[in-house]
């Protein structure tokens, strides 16, 4: 393929932008990812000729039209975070609303009561309020990432040796799987639905036996969670709301 890094495509009387990422290891298929921030990336094996690349991203126009179709229609409903008593957040799948309490001489904290998130502040700062229930989510995380690894792990025969798991930010990823072997996950992934927590957990141990997206990979996923596809499309509908804050 050439050194073009993007491609324009256009329906609708709209037009596309698709960011091309080459890759050089070998099995690598070319696939095409469209992300809840409305980027569209295409996955292209360096030993890809221009026709075919042309053929896959004219083959499926459509389909990245009404992804991004459907994105956007989850965005409208979207509304950007206050940290105010009465909004509501999400853990596990489930809306829980949040209730601030300004005690300035008590310790900051963050719990769960009753289907309540309730956070104590000690001045009532909207920044302030967001670090403190980042730093939340990111210790339930573990937790609940932890656990769920453990209980899916028996159904992983291929995993000899427990995986390293760690936590990080990502923009357009709820995981990956090293070349190392360590399975990296969002933390914002806590508060989808546990089955799509086992989704995206089950994914990255397929990576550890099958490093690509090819047919096997997809056989081995099928194998081990036969309704993936309907965990997956439950995540990517819920997108944008868990990663709002």
């Amino acid at each position: 393929m050439s050194g073009k890094e993007h491609r324009i495509l256009t329906y609708g009387g709209e037009q596309i932008r698709v960011e091309l990422l080459p890759r050089a290891r070998p099995g690598t298929t070319l696939r095409i990812k469209v992300h809840p921030d409305l980027t569209v990336q295409v996955v292209v094996p360096e030993d890809t000729i221009e026709t075919d690349l042309d053929r896959a991203l004219k083959q499926k126009t459509r389909w990245i039209w009404q992804k991004l179709r459907d994105f956007r229609a989850v965005q409208e409903h979207a509304t950007p975070r206050a940290y105010v008593s009465g909004e509501s957040h999400f853990y596990l799948g489930r809306r829980h609303l949040l209730k601030v309490q300004h005690q300035p001489d008590a310790p900051e904290t963050v719990r769960m009561l009753r289907g309540r998130l309730e956070v104590s502040v000690q001045e009532r700062n909207a920044l302030r309020i967001q670090k403190l229930l980042e730093l939340w989510y990111f210790a339930r995380a573990q937790d609940v990432f932890r656990t769920r690894l453990d209980a899916l792990l028996p159904s992983a025969l291929w995993v000899t040796t427990p995986p390293a798991l760690k936590l990080q930010v990502m923009q357009t990823q709820w995981g990956n799987c090293s070349a190392g072997g360590t399975i990296t996950l969002n933390p914002h992934l806590v508060k989808a639905p546990r089955d799509c927590i086992d989704y995206v957990i089950l994914h990255e141990l397929c990576h550890l036996k099958e490093h690509n997206h090819g047919p096997a990979f997809w056989a081995l996923l099928a194998r081990v969670m036969p309704d993936w596809e309907r965990h997956k499309a439950k995540l990517d509908g819920m997108a944008e709301m868990m990663l709002q804050n």
